[in-house]
């Protein structure tokens, strides 16, 4: 055994002095450090000392150049305009969740008569949808003309669009005004999927490979933060003033923008004299866009059906978007400058890292729309809380997920960052099943601590799934297909998201559709309300039930024909408008369906996590590929 190397005197960076990097070495003496780490590598703790050699006589070249030219904390500062970014986008993502009955009422639209259920969908799912579809795209245009220069157009496009939608808010009101809303809100979703393409490219580029855990968790939770922060933010300015709503990203979009565009730079080698590979990206957008839309209106009843999944428009969009997916491939396979270089997968870590991120999204991505409905529809207005309340106080009862994801995500960056990936992955999804588990036990009026628990350990294990593994996928990546990379993690992820909860809700309505009637004709004729009359009160669909519920509203004041509710007695009307009725009536159902939905996520966090265990030896392009 060697004995213990006494530690070198450091500069103020951290590094050993008086050390020269590889690149300046002379030949013979790179060779002569090659051997004497090749030699240490026979110890039993070889492999440890080895690498500690290397990181003691030599830092990154590249870092040393970029603090040469653009100063030590330029790193930070990446790290920093990324993660308003990701923030700002995370936030107007699910800003407008909570305010939607403000909005809507401020428009003068109900969003749940027929005719206006596309403007609600649209309004809830059209940022996702446009964000998946345009991110692959726009990566690979980064590669191709610069990172920075397409994230700040990214963000100067955020900007205009919530100047644009503010002062719609004013001017436009009615199912115009909300068409107007969507439209830009699109438009908005088109600069952030700049942002999304490009942050964690951009980071990739500007940390060491042994920081970039740490940075990429960093960024990551920033996402995950803002979207529960911005139910939270959306609620409170509703209250005050629904068009505050959209006035909020206005100062934050300008003032990224203007950073932006002074403190980036251009640090990647952007290769010249490739093409865009314009079929491949058509057919991309087009087959994503259908297969996306399909499965948003899979959740509308057709027909005597209480989902859409036997609408032939679905079935259509479904059939054809999984065809030239396929295309989408062979293009690929075939192009002298593919949209995406699918060798990447190939490599182990990239295939793995992305893969176990699908499942673990199709695992959890959904199932916390579930929880929040459970605690508007059901847990809070059991506990007497005006069902116009629930929203805002289901944001904020879901926070532990929030801290625990923030806690959790930079502190195992860091780690995997020393010790390598695969352990605090695999475990981080072995959490999130224990506590899916966990939640199988809970009652539908649980205790209110339990439930925090659960969710602040189920944050704590995306945490420490999400930072490593997206350190693990961008790590494997060569510099010139980083942007590409990095909007194919994007659009895998946000498809998985949505793929997971267009499942959970079609189950949940499944499940709450075979015994909502009879409940609610039950419930009515326990009142005293006549058979005729609670027969034609109780005709009302799941998914109006859970819309209704999921945007603040009385799902039985609201759904009930105004005819059949008018002549209900007073205090027949009082009993239905109550806070408890509603709850108590589909409570069975619900912790029937939500049951299903555990066990499909209890399921495939365990597939994830066998996925990431699978990833093999930890890769970094073009430094390491060792096991760890």
């Amino acid at each position: 055994m060697h004995e213990l190397r006494k530690p070198l005197p450091q500069d103020q960076h951290g590094r050993p002095k008086g050390v020269k990097t590889f690149s300046s070495l002379p030949a013979s003496e790179f060779t002569r450090i090659r051997m004497m780490n090749d030699s240490m590598a026979t110890t039993e703790d070889g492999i440890s000392k080895s690498r500690a050699a290397r990181e003691d006589l030599a830092y990154d070249s590249e870092e040393e150049a970029r603090e040469k030219k653009y100063g030590a904390g330029y790193k930070w500062v990446v790290l920093s305009n990324t993660t308003l970014g990701a923030t700002m986008a995370a936030i107007d993502s699910s800003i407008v969740l909570i305010s939607l009955p403000e909005i809507f009422s401020g428009l003068g639209v109900n969003p749940l008569v027929p005719g206006n259920i596309g403007l609600l969908l649209w309004m809830l799912l059209g940022y996702l949808i446009v964000t998946s579809v345009c991110v692959v795209a726009f990566g690979r245009l980064s590669d191709m003309f610069g990172r920075v220069r397409l994230y700040n157009l990214g963000f100067l496009i955020f900007a205009a669009a919530s100047v644009l939608i503010y002062a719609s808010s004013y001017l436009v009101t009615g199912a115009a005004g909300a068409l107007s809303i969507i439209m830009l809100r699109l438009l908005q979703a088109v600069g952030g999927s700049f942002l999304f393409a490009n942050s964690a490219a951009l980071l990739t580029d500007a940390f060491p490979h042994t920081e970039r855990g740490m940075a990429l968790g960093i960024n990551g939770i920033a996402f995950a933060g803002g979207s529960i922060v911005g139910l939270i933010i959306g609620g409170f300015l509703a209250a005050i003033d629904w068009h505050l709503v959209f006035m909020i990203s206005v100062p934050i979009g300008v003032a990224g923008a203007i950073w932006s565009y002074l403190a980036l730079h251009e640090i990647a080698t952007i290769k010249t004299g490739r093409k865009l590979d314009v079929p491949g990206s058509i057919v991309f957008g087009v087959s994503l866009a259908l297969l996306l839309i399909a499965l948003t209106y899979a959740l509308l009843p057709y027909g005597t059906a209480q989902t859409g999944w036997t609408n032939p428009v679905v079935l259509a969009s479904l059939t054809v978007g999984a065809a030239l997916m396929a295309l989408f491939v062979y293009i690929e396979l075939h192009a002298r400058d593919p949209m995406f270089k699918l060798d990447l997968f190939r490599n182990r870590s990239f295939a793995a890292g992305n893969i176990s991120m699908v499942l673990a999204g199709i695992a959890r991505g959904g199932l916390q729309f579930m929880l929040v409905i459970w605690l508007q529809g059901i847990w809070l207005p059991q506990h007497g809380v005006e069902f116009a309340q629930t929203p805002l106080l289901a944001a904020i009862y879901m926070l532990p997920l929030t801290f625990g994801v923030l806690v959790a995500g930079p502190i195992f960056g860091k780690l995997s960052d020393k010790h390598g990936v695969n352990v605090f992955a695999t475990s981080g999804m072995v959490l999130n099943a224990a506590c899916f588990l966990a939640m199988l036990t809970l009652p539908v009026e649980f205790a209110l601590m339990p439930f925090m628990i659960v969710t602040f350990l189920l944050g704590v294990g995306q945490g420490m799934f999400v930072s490593p593994n997206t350190a693990a996928v961008m790590n494997a990546v060569p510099p010139e297909h980083r942007g590409a990379a990095a909007g194919m993690r994007a659009a895998l992820q946000n498809v998985s998201y949505m793929f997971s909860i267009i499942i959970f809700f079609s189950l949940l309505i499944i499940g709450l559709g075979a015994t909502l009637h009879n409940a609610v004709y039950g419930g009515l004729v326990g009142m005293g309300v006549s058979n005729s009359t609670a027969a034609g009160a109780s005709d009302i669909s799941p998914t109006g039930a859970l819309f209704a519920a999921f945007l603040g509203y009385n799902p039985l004041k609201t759904i009930i024909p105004a005819k059949i509710f008018d002549n209900l007695t007073a205090s027949q009307q009082s009993s239905i408008a109550s806070t408890s009725f509603f709850p108590k009536l589909i409570s069975p159902a619900f912790q029937h369906g939500i049951a299903i939905v555990l066990y499909l996520a209890i399921g495939m966090s365990l597939v994830a996590a066998v996925a990431s265990s699978l990833r093999g030896r930890r890769s970094i392009y073009g430094i390491e590929n060792e096991e760890r």
